[in-house]
């Protein structure tokens, strides 16, 4: 790791650029994949498991005596704890419903708006370098409690054939309708599309490799819906001389684990801070287990000397990171002035991977600067908005000639005689 300081603002963008692969380049190797299982249905999913998983699978849904069998492997204090994260979730999710409410925006004219669950999602949960079952808990939870009639998870098997238990067992407790085990493109081949097997969804959630994320975007142009345009994951954090370099390294290391492409920020205005950080990243480095991702890691990461608090914020703003922790003593006052991140963690004891496990809030977040004008996924995410008004013939009278003059001035007739005939024979 190497300092950077007090670097000039024209240079800032340079120092905010992510490591990411060129989409494009993938699309057509995720074209061939997509159209074969669009059109060959469980038999292309059996051919890319063969290819890719090197697994030959004929029946790809997870059966109920799996799911026991996974129930009974997963130990009881791992057990404990997806429960009381999944306690958690559920109460911070289920706080965000809001009530139907009616407005009348002028008399006789009443309008509102009711939340109506999506259908059928779909929920890819990886199964590579890391079982991430905790993604489970984040994306069926909100699914569920938003009432969506059939949540459909996929989620790649290992060479036996066999899904991580505790990717089951959260799966159970979170509301999961159907599992299948099906991995890669094929498996968001096999929700867009539907097949034989693999019921067809309205809109796909949950992270995944360069060739997922590829599959995910073309799928989203004209088939399904998808949660948000994702990237590398990446934590900022600000500091100031209060914080213990210890946290902040810790923090920094945290999110370098996820992978060889992950990045994390350290943004500071004390000299001396930097330093001990850097020397405690490379001691904390050293021994832990994903030391060979978080050493490709931190060649992408940074320490930088900033002037003053100003530039912190206005560097911040600018990058817009997934994860932002404030670290110092007017963390109060600082998260006030931030208008772009995906989620805040605040002061010495609250740790970027508090809201990845178990706090409450959800850890499927934008990346690569989309939290300029994308949220992380809630409950919202999980419904749609439909309007309704309803008009009296009194309210007509009010209202009327208001659209009768605005539709004449677009010259679109039909438009003003729909509520002319009404007006003439009310």
């Amino acid at each position: 790791m190497i300092l950077i300081k007090y670097p000039a603002e024209n240079d800032w963008p340079a120092l905010q650029v992510r490591p990411e692969i060129d989409m494009t380049m993938l699309f057509d190797t995720v074209r061939v994949v997509l159209d074969k299982v669009r059109i060959e249905g469980d038999a292309g999913i059996r051919y890319y498991g063969n290819l890719y998983d090197k697994v030959d699978i004929c029946d790809f849904a997870v059966s109920q005596a799996e799911i026991r069998e996974a129930e009974s492997i997963v130990s009881d204090d791992l057990k404990k704890a997806i429960c009381i994260a999944c306690s958690n979730i559920e109460k911070f999710h289920s706080a965000q419903a809001r009530p139907e409410l009616k407005v009348e925006t002028m008399p006789g004219v009443t309008c509102w708006q009711k939340s109506v669950p999506i259908e059928k999602v779909g929920l890819y949960i990886p199964g590579g370098t890391a079982p991430l079952f905790s993604s489970v808990l984040m994306l069926a939870i909100p699914a569920r409690i938003a009432g969506c009639r059939e949540i459909v998870l996929c989620t790649p098997p290992n060479r036996e054939g066999k899904i991580h238990p505790a990717i089951l067992y959260a799966a159970q407790v979170s509301g999961v309708h159907k599992i299948f085990k099906i991995g890669g493109i094929q498996a968001i081949a096999a929700m867009s599309y539907g097949t034989e097997s693999v019921p067809g969804v309205y809109k796909i959630f949950g992270p995944g490799n360069q060739y997922v994320t590829a599959a995910k975007q073309l799928v989203s142009l004209k088939d399904v819906a998808i949660d948000m345009p994702a990237g590398p994951s990446e934590v900022e954090i600000i500091a100031d001389d209060s914080a213990n370099p210890v946290f902040i390294a810790s923090d920094f290391l945290s999110q370098a684990e996820h992978g060889i492409d992950s990045q994390s920020i350290l943004l500071t205005v004390s000299e001396s801070l930097a330093e001990r950080v850097i020397l405690e990243i490379e001691r904390q480095s050293s021994r832990l287990q994903r030391k060979d991702y978080i050493e490709k890691s931190l060649e992408n990461s940074k320490v930088i000397l900033l002037k003053d608090k100003d530039e912190l914020i206005r560097f911040t703003n600018q990058y817009a990171p997934e994860h932002l922790i404030i670290h110092t003593t007017d963390y109060r006052e600082i998260k006030d002035q931030i208008l772009n991140a995906g989620s805040v963690f605040l002061g010495a004891y609250t740790p970027e991977s508090a809201g990845d496990y178990a706090s409450g809030t959800n850890h499927t977040l934008p990346t690569k600067g989309y939290a300029k004008m994308f949220s992380g996924v809630n409950l919202d995410s999980f419904v749609k908005k439909i309007t309704f008004q309803e008009i009296t013939a009194e309210g007509l009278k009010t209202l009327g000639p208001v659209i009768e003059i605005m539709a004449e001035n677009e010259q679109l007739d039909a438009h003003k005689n729909a509520v002319t005939v009404r007006l003439a024979n009310g």
